[in-house]
């Protein structure tokens, strides 16, 4: 069980000790990540879980978030606030405010994930979250700064202020979520129909659009989780099983897989930047506007064959689960007496590339996150990953593998290994992980391991041994247990 802090990796253990199988675990943890990990997920959030069963079926639940605005502009539509938040040397705005809420799918997508798969009572798996929640969970070192980070955004309104800066961020310092417990404890006892046409709905539409935000409740009424086939692509005699569109990342990552596949051994770094090069060339206007389109995987794909937190748990009866949930680098806006803190994605650029607003309303955004698994020849999973981290999260990802699938690296080892990542012309390294024969070339430099590089949590069923193995990433907090 491999997850971005070690409260929610225990909380995944613990359902794993009571006699559940990875989906229950993945629950379980996402449920305290809410608590151990906030501002970065939560029940305003969205996200992905893909389930790969024993047998090799595998099916991708989309519960991602949408562009609202079914009952169309508000009378006063609010603008979207702009905030500087600084990782290390590199500057990212972000956009906040009422305006950047999207529809959440948290709710609906524990409640289906649960309904399909779960083998535990709902309200025993989110027992660890509540009791957290209550008790309150210590600051660790991640957490502080993200905290302190994103402070310009907890600063954009008085009810985050309220939550998360009454006390300046302190390694230590135990933070208290008494809403987010009692959200839980209504999603175990009345499922996701609160949230979606009851009482938690009403709150968060008046409450945003007294705001000038779109959400209304004709999107929360609508909103579905989708099941999808994953990508199947092969990578060293491997399959790759990864997040299909109208995601963006799976296709992306698919693509640049099958890029380094047409040679052997290991990519060097730099032949790795030339294929992130041509995939982030690929992600062009035309390529974000089709991802919808019936076909257009097959199509995209048939040419090149030849923000957040993960989860990721392996069982021993072969049941496998990887998902991955964000709330962007959330919106400010928290939804007094709800347990809501909601997403920021309507004002996230790297989900909105040719300008905000311009998604009709329904459309699933454009996420960069891949939940994968990686399956042997005899159809077992050898390999369940995914990450957090904006744009870097297609990067990530690939950089794993790699490392696992090309340079035999032990799985912590791959994880923890330096990292880089192409973008709009400019090639981000981690100290270790800088090209030597690139010329020409614009090269930001980190001074340490940093968040920016995403957080991969990854699990792995050795091929040989059949030992299993975890790894948590440390850019992000990440802890791994064993049961």
């Amino acid at each position: 069980m491999a997850a971005g802090h070690r409260l929610t990796a225990q909380a995944g253990a613990s359902a794993l000790r009571a006699g559940g199988n990875a989906v229950d675990a993945a629950l379980a943890a996402m449920c305290a990540s809410f608590v151990c990990e906030p501002l970065l997920t939560g029940l305003g959030a969205g996200g992905y879980m893909l389930v790969g069963a024993p047998g090799g079926d595998d099916v991708l639940l989309d519960f991602f978030v949408e562009a609202p605005g079914r009952n169309g502009d508000p009378p006063r539509r609010a603008e979207l606030v702009p905030v500087s938040v600084l990782f290390g040397d590199v500057v990212q705005v972000f956009h906040v405010g009422a305006a950047s809420v999207g529809t959440y799918g948290c709710p609906a997508g524990i409640c289906t994930a649960h309904a399909r798969f779960g083998s535990l009572p709902l309200a025993e798996l989110v027992a660890p979250a509540v009791r957290l929640a209550h008790e309150g969970v210590a600051l660790n070192a991640q957490q502080t700064y993200i905290l302190e980070v994103l402070s310009p955004i907890i600063a954009s309104s008085p009810e985050a202020r309220a939550l998360f800066a009454d006390t300046p961020p302190r390694e230590g310092v135990v933070l208290r979520l008494p809403d987010v417990a009692d959200g839980l404890e209504r999603l175990a006892a009345e499922g996701a129909a609160p949230f979606y046409t009851g009482e938690v709905a009403t709150a968060v539409c008046d409450w945003i659009g007294q705001r000038g935000g779109l959400l209304s409740p004709a999107d929360l009424s609508a909103y579905q989780v989708m099941p999808r086939e994953p990508i199947d692509i092969t990578y060293r005699g491997l399959r790759v099983r990864t997040n299909p569109p109208p995601s963006a990342g799976g296709i992306l990552i698919a693509a640049v897989l099958a890029e380094l596949d047409r040679e052997p051994g290991p990519p060097s770094r730099e032949r790795l930047v030339a294929a992130m090069i041509d995939a982030q060339r690929a992600r062009t206007t035309e390529f974000m506007d089709s991802l919808h389109l019936r076909g257009f995987q097959e199509q995209f794909l048939g040419a090149r064959l030849g923000n957040t937190t993960h989860i990721a748990a392996i069982d021993e009866n072969g049941w496998t689960c990887t998902t991955t949930v964000s709330n962007g680098s959330c919106s400010g806006v928290v939804v007094p007496g709800t347990g809501l803190h909601l997403n920021n994605m309507l004002g996230e650029a790297d989900l909105n590339p040719s300008g905000f607003h311009l998604h009709p309303p329904g459309r699933r955004l454009p996420s960069m996150m891949a939940p994968t698994l990686v399956r042997r020849a005899d159809g077992a999973v050898e390999l369940a990953l995914g990450s957090a981290g904006s744009n870097r999260i297609r990067s990530a990802i690939l950089q794993v593998i790699c490392n696992v699938v090309d340079r035999g690296m032990e799985l912590a080892e791959a994880v923890q290994a330096p990292r880089l990542h192409w973008e709009d012309g400019v090639l981000y390294v981690e100290p270790g992980a800088e090209p030597t024969n690139l010329e020409e070339i614009v090269i930001a430099r980190f001074t340490a391991p940093n968040i920016f590089f995403g957080g991969c949590q990854a699990v792995r069923r050795d091929p040989d041994s059949g030992r299993m193995a975890g790894a948590g990433d440390p850019r992000r907090g990440g802890a791994v247990i064993a049961v």
